[in-house]
């Protein structure tokens, strides 16, 4: 049997270039004891890849040069060496970014039966949903009646934890860019306030006018203006979850930080970058919150799909331009 798989033939300076990505073609071997071979059928895409591709170690490895890459997937298992695993079997895991995966066993999950879309494990209640979660509870600590900030609103991350906090009772306020995206914002009962085409001062404006009583929560995924126009709008003791700085990804010089740090002293607040791999012994209280919402069609999730293991570089380099509402997905034929 063959597998596809992408490799990264350099780490690019800047936004990648799509030639930068080779599909390759192996054959596999027998599997050794412990291994499994999984036909995958859905691979996730998301922005963290970016910092995989810079060759540094931050909290994950890089992208080794010339090898399989990386990222969440799921698909069926189709042969197996570890009796905890069975053909047939529904499955999660991190071999993504190829259609046949064969890798150790560790690490890779059944999927719960909550008798939803198997993809839905790759976005409301995988990775981003939990990040949501975590940010929001675990982070920042909100409480009801918090009012509540969220950059990058539509996204996969954003658009739960605009949804969650709204769920407790918040007053919530999404940043975003298209009117489309605005427009599905408000249809959640959401605050919507766009960034395009305004600076710090003029974005904080926007801010104040959707939550004239000041901001109790930041769940910041930009940085650059989105997070110096949140500063400028705390109230005392606010906090501020850091879950990612997408605006500086794809710079190739140091970005300036916002100018306005001192509002930190001032109100008092707390800032706090977290990694949502650091918190995934509590992903089944998550899904004990959530997984019952979703079921009942509570909540709100949106997919963008692209079709086709070719088309996975593309997914992926989407997500720099706003390519995505809710989701980024790559569906395998």
């Amino acid at each position: 049997m063959q597998s596809r798989f992408f490799t990264l033939s350099r780490y690019p300076e800047g936004r990648p270039e799509r030639e930068l990505f080779q599909l390759e073609t192996q054959t596999l071997p027998d599997l050794a004891p412990g291994d499994v071979r999984i036909r995958n059928h859905w691979l996730s895409v998301d922005p963290y890849m970016r910092g995989r591709m810079t060759g540094l170690h931050t909290y994950v490895p890089p992208f080794e040069l010339g090898k399989p890459m990386e990222g969440g997937a799921v698909g069926e298992v189709i042969a197996s060496r570890d009796e905890r695993l069975k053909e047939g079997d529904l499955v999660g895991h991190m071999g993504g970014w190829r259609d046949i995966a064969q890798i150790s066993s560790e690490g890779v999950q059944v999927l719960p039966d909550f008798g939803v879309a198997e993809q839905a494990y790759l976005g409301v209640l995988g990775m981003p949903g939990m990040t949501a979660w975590t940010g929001l509870n675990r982070i920042a600590n909100c409480q009801p009646g918090d009012n509540v900030l969220v950059s990058a609103a539509s996204g996969a991350v954003g658009s739960l934890a605009v949804q969650l906090a709204k769920a407790k009772g918040c007053h919530v306020v999404g940043i975003a860019g298209a009117a489309n995206k605005l427009a599905w914002l408000e249809s959640l009962h959401i605050e919507p306030v766009s960034y395009r085409d305004r600076n710090a001062q003029e974005l904080g404006d926007a801010i104040q006018l959707a939550s004239p009583k000041g901001i109790d929560v930041v769940f910041e995924n930009v940085g650059g203006t989105c997070l110096e126009a949140a500063l400028s709008q705390l109230n005392e003791g606010a906090r501020i979850a850091v879950c990612g700085m997408i605006d500086s990804y794809n710079a190739k010089t140091p970005v300036p930080g916002p100018s306005n740090l001192a509002q930190l002293v001032v109100r008092k607040a707390r800032m706090q970058g977290f990694i949502v791999a650091d918190h995934w012994q509590h992903y089944p209280d998550f899904l004990k919150e959530v997984a019952p919402q979703v079921v009942a069609g509570k909540l709100d999730y949106k997919e963008t799909v692209k079709e086709g293991l070719e088309n996975t570089p593309d997914a992926f380099l989407a997500l720099f331009d706003g390519g995505n509402t809710g989701k980024m997905l790559v569906k395998l034929n």
